[in-house]
């Protein structure tokens, strides 16, 4: 992302206090839809045939993958789901890459690796891992189909403001494939979504991450059950943290359908999401670090960003002792190849953003540098990295959101600053599918 001098500023803040908060109405005039559907799952024994196992075939979502990433989960099974959600032209077929992504889908359903269940379900989900202190942890909630609305028009919101990002590669994926491939993550305001249903039970799928994390699907198809669930989320509004650009891809198609069929409702008036309770025992939100480059040969980045912070230079060279340093202070870090210093902001750059969130107070700073690049990097280790390698001039290092701050702009109906939070860990694509016909 290039910014500089007169780009666009955020538009976030603190409650009521700011006018550059972009403020979502919470007005009844659609409640959110959720219901169940007909998945599309691996079919684990056909698998145990092919010497494979679900772990063998999972992937992370489309945009935390990178290169190296991608070709280690292809080459460790032809049935991997990163073949569908991050694909290749297939030149044997003269496919190009959503073409060869729809053939692929086809032949595993055909050959009955993916198999459509017999009638449609909620799906309970459950990730169990271990955060940065080795506690254990969970993360429980419900896939289904979550309607669309288009934000302001419905109880169906963003909680953060997004930057643009061309559609066109996601929209061309679900055009060719007809499915949801990996769910939107939502967020609900109401209670009891996490206990809705029974796990007392084996789980209809369970599988293991490079990371270390479990994860478990059971189907959920007592009427009882299916009713209690979709009036928990339709109760209250659905906050969506993770997968905002799925939706509007959802919402592109939902009206390039529209069109075609002169308004028929139809599979793609929903969208495949996880919806989980907004409670601090249920998520783990980890902050986006911001990458520098592209700032002119001998540019003074500390003398820039003095007018906008309280400059501490730290003297120990161990970059392991910043978060450290970062929790006790409390501020943000600045690492470069000259050093490394802490970042604690003036009171006047907090009025002039108006926000008590890390990603909104450094925004404002950045706004007023020269002309240089921005990228984001939720791995601290690996921002660090960079400045080392010399691949970023500089690294400036976030502390996380809390799920208090973000429950209340939820609540209030308020929008964070782009990238603010990056929503640990993240649910698997490969553990159901969506079928999207029409």
């Amino acid at each position: 992302m290039r910014v500089g001098c007169g780009g666009s500023r955020w538009a976030g803040g603190r409650l009521a206090a700011s006018a550059q908060w972009s403020r979502s109405t919470f007005g009844r005039k659609q409640r959110p839809r959720f219901e169940p559907f007909t998945g599309l799952r691996y079919r684990l024994d056909i698998l145990r045939r092919r010497s494979t196992s679900l772990d063998d075939v999972i992937a992370p979502p489309y945009d935390v993958i990178d290169p190296t990433e991608r070709a280690a989960l292809a080459g460790r099974s032809p049935y991997n789901a990163v073949h569908l959600e991050l694909p290749v032209d297939n030149p044997d077929h003269h496919l190009d890459r959503y073409q060869a992504a729809r053939h692929l889908l086809e032949t595993w359903r055909s050959e009955d690796v993916i198999g459509e269940d017999d009638e449609p379900s909620f799906y309970r989900y459950r990730m169990s891992y271990r955060d940065e202190h080795g506690a254990a942890r969970q993360t429980s909630g419900v896939i289904g189909a979550l309607g669309l609305a288009v934000p302001g028009e419905g109880d169906v919101l963003p909680h953060e403001r997004t930057m643009p990002k061309p559609k066109g590669d996601r929209l061309q994926l679900l055009r060719e494939c007809k499915a949801n491939l990996s769910p939107v993550w939502g967020l609900t305001l109401t209670r009891g979504i996490s206990s809705a249903s029974d796990t007392s039970g084996p789980p209809a799928a369970a599988a293991t991450d490079d990371g270390g994390v479990e994860h478990e699907l059971w189907r959920v198809t007592e009427p009882g059950a299916v009713e209690e669930i979709s009036a928990l989320v339709t109760s209250a509004p659905v906050v969506i943290a993770d997968g905002h650009h799925r939706f509007e891809t959802a919402l592109a198609y939902q009206e390039e359908r529209r069109t075609a069929t002169g308004g028929l409702p139809g599979d793609y008036d929903v969208v495949m999401a996880l919806v989980v309770e907004l409670a601090d025992d249920e998520l783990v939100v980890r902050p986006i670090h911001r990458l520098l480059s592209g700032l002119p040969d001998g540019f003074d980045l500390q003398e820039a960003l003095g007018p906008r912070f309280y400059l501490s230079h730290l003297d120990h060279p161990d970059p392991r002792r910043l978060a450290l340093d970062m929790g006790d202070e409390p501020a943000m870090a600045l690492v470069t190849k000259g050093g490394k210093w802490l970042l604690r902001p003036r009171p006047e750059t907090v009025a002039a953003a108006g926000v008590d969130v890390d990603s909104g107070l450094l925004d404002v700073a950045l706004a007023e540098l020269p002309d240089h690049d921005v990228a984001y990097e939720p791995g601290w280790d690996r921002a660090v990295d960079a400045v080392e390698q010399g691949t970023a001039q500089a690294a400036v290092l976030l502390r996380p959101a809390s799920v208090a701050a973000i429950a209340e702009a939820a609540h209030e109906g308020l929008r964070m600053p782009p990238k603010t939070t990056f929503f640990h860990p993240k649910p698997r694509t490969g553990m159901v599918l969506r079928p999207v016909r029409g």
